[in-house]
């Protein structure tokens, strides 16, 4: 049994990017460790996720809902560990999830927990990273060579188009719901790389999904050890595919 890191905000992270990877890896047998900005702070996903963005729709699956319920009831996700006091070299592996709410900010500029995730990295030990996932290890440098975590590696993350029609489909109600910064996420991870090829967009897709039992619309990139994703819709892909990493390893 491996033991995978997964660090969250207080609030905000996407439902799916979180409860399907848990669910995967420990139905594999594998235990989940979340940790939180303060020991025993006990997360909340964004809300409209699970009520529906607007007018009910554009929110997570019925399945990913189900499984973030089963997920809140779980002990791992009641007794957090502070980041701070991570002990990286005592995990397997990392996976970073996403989410877009305003919440998320806490999780994704947060400099204490890229020294933690820098750490990890010079393990090189499995890493999955996630849609808005991704923005942490462009953020953190090598402690080697101060240069992003990312610099020569290839990777996807949430691309520019879906972001901004997200945005532009939801400003009128919501302003800037979508838009977690001024940059695109697709923009930033793009300027950590040590090329432009490095960046693999993948496919166009705006609403479909992969399913925990169909991948065609799924898409990941995996470099060496480590693992990247689009969004939602790549979840259960994903998600095995860092359960096949630890398999490796």
């Amino acid at each position: 049994m491996a033991r995978v890191l997964m660090p969250l905000p207080d609030t905000d992270f996407d439902v799916t990017e979180v409860a399907v990877p848990w669910h995967v890896l420990t139905e594999a047998g594998h235990e989940v460790v979340f940790a939180t900005e303060r020991e025993g702070t006990v997360p909340a996903a964004d809300q409209r996720l699970l009520d529906g963005v607007i007018f009910g729709a554009l929110g997570a699956e019925p399945e990913p809902k189900r499984l973030y319920r089963e997920l809140t009831q779980s002990r791992e996700f009641r007794e957090t560990v502070a980041w701070e006091d991570i002990l990286p070299a005592d995990h397997d592996a990392l996976v970073l999830a996403g989410g877009h709410a305003p919440g998320m900010r806490q999780y994704l500029g947060s400099l204490a927990l890229y020294d933690k995730i820098s750490e990890f990295w010079g393990l090189e030990r499995p890493v999955g990273a996630i849609c808005h996932g991704v923005l942490v290890l462009a953020r953190a440098t090598d402690h080697r060579t101060g240069r992003s975590l990312l610099h020569g590696q290839r990777t996807t993350c949430l691309p520019k188009y879906m972001e901004r029609s997200a945005y532009l489909l939801t400003a009128w109600k919501l302003g800037r719901y979508y838009r977690t910064y001024p940059a695109y996420v697709e923009d930033e991870v793009r300027d950590a790389l040590a090329r432009p090829s490095d960046f693999v967009r993948g496919p166009r897709t705006l609403t479909k999904r992969g399913t925990a039992t169909d991948d065609t619309a799924a898409f990941v990139v995996e470099d060496g050890r480590y693992v990247s994703a689009r969004w939602p819709g790549d979840a259960y892909l994903f998600a095995r595919r860092v359960r096949d990493l630890l398999g490796r390893t």
